[in-house]
């Protein structure tokens, strides 16, 4: 049963030996605590913290969110209680496991008895020991509903199970100090179990964590090294924390206790408060909450952290796939006191209604401010105590927002609900391109029906072979993480997968062990790609997104090369086989040198013929260059042509044999300038055209200035010109 849990117990033993006076050396300073201070007074030398303080307040911190969370005679999920224990020369119990007894003011009450530690008491006398024994004992006695568990189920009364944990705060001398204190646990968790066993008022101890935190002052060095969770026996496990005192210890509390209770934070931004010294202004500040995990669940199963991710809606069925590490993150989130600590961040929205039922939550959760005395903290509880209501929004840096979060107020306690911000379970699934991915419309959907497929899982008979001494599970696991090594989910991420001739050796490859055959399989495919590329095939390269024709050849065959080494490099660590294929890839991939000087002499023409100018036209100098060269080569075929040509004897003399000859008269003078200009050319083939279709006209040829003297033979012997009529004028 939940409710009895190691959650269920738990007993704080606190060091009060003359050790924990020691000065924590955490200065704080005293004149911050007064508004104004009067001329002339002086201030106030700051103080430090013992380490017992330290303690007392940083535990006391730990009962007060775990009683916030999780209040007694309240419908709650799960009843935590706490002993308190005080150690020195002997053990001091400060309260029991009944439920009148779980309060922070009972237990401030007793500690104010009990007063600060004595320097003056003999240290050999004093041990955390006699603490944690007398911890071992009270876990093995009944609490009220443990006790009603019992009487109800009085033939299953052994379904009553009896866990707790022990948190110990002290200062220790060494790891060796350390391994004697668990020792010492170990053989009281078996003495205590022998007498339960005889006892209806006792219970034995079925699981103990011991939590040792080992405190101590500021600029000295640990002298206790951390240990992470460790199994002392099958009843005892066993970690070490080395903290220093002061707001570290505080710190690390507040981490242990979201850990022992599942609890989670949460970050309440941009909050507008007046400030208190200027009433006319306002500035924004923060507020870390903690409540149960279960606030931020669709949080989490949206950017989940863990080692599968599961991808549906895409064909009938649903696979893990194993992400890359750092591909998935928890937006929103900020990890703090360098990673140890994660919040989650909320955005404060002013609501526009105070209505709280006409929001739709899925959940309600007790909150607790993480610094209860902060301002910032009391002016937002006294908020929300007064019948106000305030939504919370998830930051995002585009798009519209979405309040996912409301804090209310019920009964003069105050709870975080859960507002339904995703989609219903009666809608229609959603669309392909509304996934993790953004609106992404190239999907390898087909791939990926295929990959589910051959990754499906069918249950193995217990009688069935075990090659390797692994269990299915971790088999399958195996070739989940092989399969999954190298997938790019979309199309236009991807060459070699949108290449059926690729196709033998992706199938291939991702075997944990290869034959002879299919490593020849491997090398004839990577033999044709070389082939192809000799050839100078097209490849399925994908154009989406991009301007203009996309890459060249070239450089489309480097990227699909650079794709199929970097696929088989993930398989090839550890096989012999896999490494071959590597090689030949690698050993394709070198070209000899002519052929690697041939393609660049390629791709200089290549760039020199497309070269651009700023208004995306070839440069005028360049085309002009090679209209004239174009020209001139024609006009000297045409020539070559008519050379070629031989006339009879007896047939008539051509017509434009005299203006070529003309034509030829008047060319030399030009010809003899130096380089012929585009127009010249030009006009000197139209003219050779025209004269093999009739002969010119006498007077462009032989004209002055562009002009000729017309109807000649109409002038008399004196030079008189004969007009009209017959009439005649000089």
């Amino acid at each position: 049963m939940k409710m009895f849990s190691v959650a269920h117990k738990t007993a704080f033993v606190v060091d009060h030996c003359p050790y924990m006076a020691e000065s924590s050396r955490q200065q704080v300073e005293c004149d911050v605590l007064t508004k104004s201070r009067a001329q002339g007074v002086i201030p106030l030398a700051p103080v430090s913290k013992s380490l017992w303080t330290c303690a007392v307040e940083c535990s006391m911190e730990y009962c007060r969110i775990l009683y916030d969370v999780y209040p007694l005679n309240k419908l709650v999920s799960l009843v935590s209680l706490i002993n308190y224990i005080v150690s020195d020369s002997e053990f001091h119990i400060l309260n029991t496991w009944r439920q009148e007894d779980q309060s922070t003011h009972e237990l401030m009450s007793a500690l104010a008895a009990v007063g600060p530690p004595n320097p003056r008491e003999d240290p050999e006398c004093c041990s955390v020991l006699h603490g944690l024994v007398a911890a071992v004992e009270s876990l093995c006695k009944l609490t009220e509903l443990q006790h009603e568990q019992r009487t109800v189920l009085m033939d299953t009364a052994e379904r009553v199970a009896n866990r707790g944990r022990i948190i110990c705060l002290t200062n220790a001398k060494s790891d060796t100090h350390v391994r004697m204190l668990e020792d010492c646990i170990q053989e009281t968790l078996m003495d205590q179990n022998k007498l339960a066993a005889g006892s209806d008022r006792l219970m034995a101890i079925q699981q103990c964590e011991l939590v040792l935190v080992h405190i101590f002052p500021m600029g000295e060095d640990a002298l206790v090294s951390d240990r992470p969770k460790k199994e002392i026996s099958p009843l005892l496990t066993s970690e070490v924390h080395s903290v220093r005192a002061g707001r570290h210890l505080a710190t690390k509390l507040n981490i242990l206790v979201q850990q022992h209770f599942d609890l989670a934070s949460t970050t309440i931004t941009n909050i507008p408060m007046k400030e208190e010294q200027h009433a006319n202004t306002s500035a924004n500040y923060d507020v870390e909450l903690l409540h149960h995990r279960d606030a931020h669940l669709d949080h989490y199963k949206l950017f989940e952290i863990s080692p599968f991710l599961c991808f549906s809606d895409i064909t009938s069925g649903c696979v893990l796939i194993t992400p890359k590490p750092g591909d998935l993150h928890m937006a929103g989130s900020t990890s703090r006191d360098s990673g140890l600590k994660e919040t989650v961040t909320l955005k404060w929205c002013t609501p526009r209604t105070n209505s709280v039922e006409l929001h739709y939550c899925t959940g309600a959760y007790r909150i607790s401010p993480t610094d209860v005395n902060s301002r910032p903290s009391s002016c937002l509880t006294n908020f929300l105590l007064n019948g106000r209501s305030v939504l919370l929004e998830q930051p995002r840096k585009s798009g519209s927002k979405v309040i996912s979060h409301m804090l209310s107020s019920h009964g003069g306690e105050i709870f975080l609900h859960v507002l339904n911000s995703t989609r219903s379970t009666l809608e229609d699934p959603p669309s392909i391109s509304e996934g993790c991915g953004g609106r992404v419309t190239d999907y390898r959907i087909t791939d990926f029906g295929e990959f589910m497929r051959e990754n499906r899982l069918t249950p193995v008979a217990e009688t069935a072979p075990n090659p390797g001494g692994r269990f299915p599970a971790d088999r399958a696991k195996a070739q989940l993480e092989r399969y999954t090594r190298y997938w790019p989910m979309i199309i236009s991420q991807t060459t070699i997968f949108n290449m059926q001739a690729v196709v033998p050796l992706a199938n291939l490859i991702v075997k944990e062990a290869l034959s002879e055959e299919d490593v020849l399989t491997c090398q004839k495919t990577v033999y044709n790609l070389v082939d192809m590329e000799r050839k100078n095939d097209p490849l399925p390269i994908s154009t989406v997104g991009s301007r203009g024709k996309g890459p060249k050849r070239d450089e489309q065959y480097r990227i699909m090369w650079n794709e199929l080494e970097t696929l088989v490099k993930t398989h090839a660590a550890g096989s012999e086989r896999h490494q071959r294929v590597l090689d030949c890839i690698v050993a394709c991939r070198s070209k000899p040198p002519e052929e690697e000087e041939r393609k660049k002499r390629g791709r200089k023409r290549e760039d020199r013929e497309e070269r651009p100018d700023k208004n995306g036209t070839k440069e005028p100098e360049d085309r002009a260059w090679q209209d004239s060269e174009r020209l001139k080569g024609a006009l000297e075929k045409e020539e070559q042509e008519s050379e070629v040509i031989k006339d009879s004897p007896d047939s008539p003399e051509p017509l434009n044999k005299k203006p070529r000859l003309a034509i030829e008269e008047v060319q030399p003078s030009e010809k003899a300038k130096g380089p012929v200009s585009l127009l010249a050319l030009w006009t000197n083939r139209i003219t050779v055209a025209n004269s093999r279709k009739h002969q010119e006209f006498a007077g462009r040829t032989s004209s002055v200035n562009n002009k000729a003297e017309l109807y000649q033979h109409l002038k008399d012997d004196n030079g008189m010109d004969v007009h009209e009529n017959g009439k005649a004028s000089r």
